[in-house]
């Protein structure tokens, strides 16, 4: 776009476009981003035992997780074990055909593991699936 000066000279209008601002704000965006991603996850940290035969979790499941120090939860949110039959049972009215994968760190001893299966089979769900990891070679079991 061209105009004319008052003394008769044509001049161009400038169009640049100045992004150095634009840079500065989506770089610290990016920062911002990638210092909250890890802080936003969630997630129980569960150290689960490791198995050779793993089969890999494809679809969203109800997930029951039993910690170190024996809490159970039910999908990252803390629950008494008393609790988990009745609260499974109002998740899902085909309980028989829901499938629910059990994470338990594996210093949970055998007693505490077994009061969350049992509570978990009074709510009618006979389909339970352990979650453990895959031995790697540098890894011992």
């Amino acid at each position: 776009m061209a105009y004319t000066a008052k003394n008769g000279s044509t001049q161009t209008a400038l169009s640049d476009i100045n992004i150095t601002p634009l840079v500065d704000v989506v770089l610290v965006l990016l920062v911002i981003f990638m210092i909250t991603a890890p802080v936003l996850q969630s997630g129980i940290e569960v150290a689960v035992p490791k198995t050779k035969t793993v089969k890999q979790i494809t679809e969203q499941r109800t997930v029951v997780t039993i910690d170190s120090q024996q809490r159970v939860y039910l999908d990252d949110k803390p629950v008494n074990v008393n609790d988990l039959p009745s609260m499974l049972q109002h998740r899902s009215a085909g309980a028989a055909k829901q499938v629910i994968y059990l994470r338990a760190d594996q210093r949970v001893p055998f007693g505490a593991f077994a009061s969350v299966m049992d509570a978990v089979k009074q709510a009618g769900i006979t389909n339970i699936s352990i979650v453990t990891q895959p031995i790697t070679s540098h890894s011992t079991p």
